[in-house]
């Protein structure tokens, strides 16, 4: 048997064709994927904390769960294959941003946004104000900067605007900072959570507020896999914080911000109207000889989402308690980010799902649901190609859609007027 081919190096993006011969030379590479047919594996695994390199285990051919749902091929046209009763207009409403990452809406109707590079945007009457309301010395490496930024549940009394950003010393790390927006300027910061591990690749930073008023961030395994599973590792988990940053009593790690791990790099965070939290999350790129499988998960306090040693519906090491996705994209790539359920009632036709933005795919993906939330039962790609690299969708005040184009960000190919922010909305 001739020697398998070199894994790509775990920041290169793999090309579709490259996915799918990798996908061809796995079982002669022996690289240890097996494959779960109706829920994970039973075996033992070792402690959190063990780097202990994993053994080599034969790959199986059984097919995924009934219960995954895989990326269909998009439609090539670009438009909403399920019009549904209320027709949609598209429109611009900004552009020339620079690798926009996250933005949200206050109360008065002012909308902030952030810049990878360091700049907190604001937008006042539908105009973006020439001078930022913050510009910060980040670390804008690779996947690092200037990233989520959420307002405080009771913004219209504090004022406070959180953010989370990359940041160089000794290395990269990331930290989340509190700060009061007046007169249209970002001071008084307060660091809320420091010296998350961050890495030009593989980074997290999505934040947002719960129905429970408590602060959830994403955090990337930062280019070292085996600290997601390592519990006193800050490194591919979601953490739970109390607005001023201690720790909320019922978390289920006592001591710990951490509320679930095993994350690779989850990049998206939404909310059912009942409370039930789901997060995307971005699957490999040949680290570890894995590719694509793309997640999409429903997030319970204290479980195991099982990276570095199960992806998706692959299986390097078994782990009896890794939660197996709602839906994945198989061979195919999502690269998914932002995230948002549909709640407000203005477009009918996606009215209770969820949508996510697609980087790599460069869709907006909706997906629907099983009444119990535990399984998907179809997933749409909409507006395929039609702005580029997709960052972050979000349901507006209005009822309206949002999105931010990524085009900028080093990975895509800008066109005028990038990058923008985009608004969906009946016609």
């Amino acid at each position: 048997m001739q020697p398998c081919a070199r894994i790509p190096h775990a920041n290169l993006r793999l090309t579709r064709r490259s996915v799918l011969l990798f996908s061809l030379l796995l079982p002669a590479c022996n690289v240890g994927i097996q494959r779960w047919e109706s829920g994970p594996p039973t075996a033992t695994p070792p402690p959190a904390a063990s780097r202990t390199p994993s053994p080599v285990r034969t790959p199986s051919s059984a097919s995924p769960s009934l219960a995954t749902v895989t990326a269909p091929r998009p439609s090539p046209t670009g438009a909403p294959s399920s019009t549904g009763p209320v027709a949609l207009r598209v429109e611009t409403l900004l552009t020339g941003l620079e690798a926009p990452w996250e933005v949200t809406f206050a109360p008065d109707g002012r909308l902030l946004l952030t810049e990878r590079p360091g700049r907190v945007r604001l937008v006042v009457n539908g105009q973006l104000r020439t001078r930022p309301a913050l510009t910060l010395p980040v670390a804008a490496v690779g996947e690092g900067g200037l990233l989520g930024l959420a307002l405080h549940p009771d913004f219209s009394r504090t004022g406070w605007v959180y953010l989370y950003y990359t940041y160089q010393t000794d290395q990269l790390w990331n930290r989340v900072v509190r700060y009061r927006l007046a007169d249209d300027q970002l001071v008084e910061p307060q660091v809320i959570l420091d010296r998350i591990p961050g890495a030009s690749i593989h980074d997290g930073g999505r934040i947002a507020f719960g129905p429970d008023g408590k602060l959830y961030v994403t955090t990337g395994d930062a280019r070292d896999p085996e600290a997601a599973q390592d519990l006193a590792s800050l490194a591919g988990k979601i953490l739970r914080l109390e607005p001023d940053g201690s720790l909320p009593p019922d978390n289920p790690f006592p001591g710990s911000p951490v509320w679930t791990y095993g994350h690779r790099n989850p990049q998206g965070l939404a909310w059912t109207n009942d409370g039930r939290l789901y997060a995307t999350e971005h699957g490999p790129t040949g680290d570890l000889g894995l590719a694509a499988h793309d997640e999409v998960n429903l997030i319970e306090p204290g479980k195991n989402y099982g990276w570095p040693f199960v992806v998706a519906d692959l299986v390097r090491r078994p782990l009896p308690d890794a939660v197996p996705p709602v839906a994945q994209s198989g061979q195919t790539t999502w690269a998914p980010s932002g995230a948002t359920f549909v709640r407000a009632g203005s477009i009918p036709q996606w009215q209770g799902n969820l949508l996510f933005a697609g980087l790599r795919s460069q869709a907006l993906w909706r997906l629907v649901l099983t009444p119990d939330g535990r399984s998907a039962v179809q997933l749409e790609a909409l507006y395929q190609g039609e702005f580029g690299r997709l960052r972050t969708v979000v349901e507006g005040p209005d009822g309206a859609i949002y999105l931010l184009t990524s085009n900028r960000d080093g990975r895509g190919n800008p066109r005028a007027g990038d990058d923008r922010l985009v608004r969906i909305a009946p016609a």
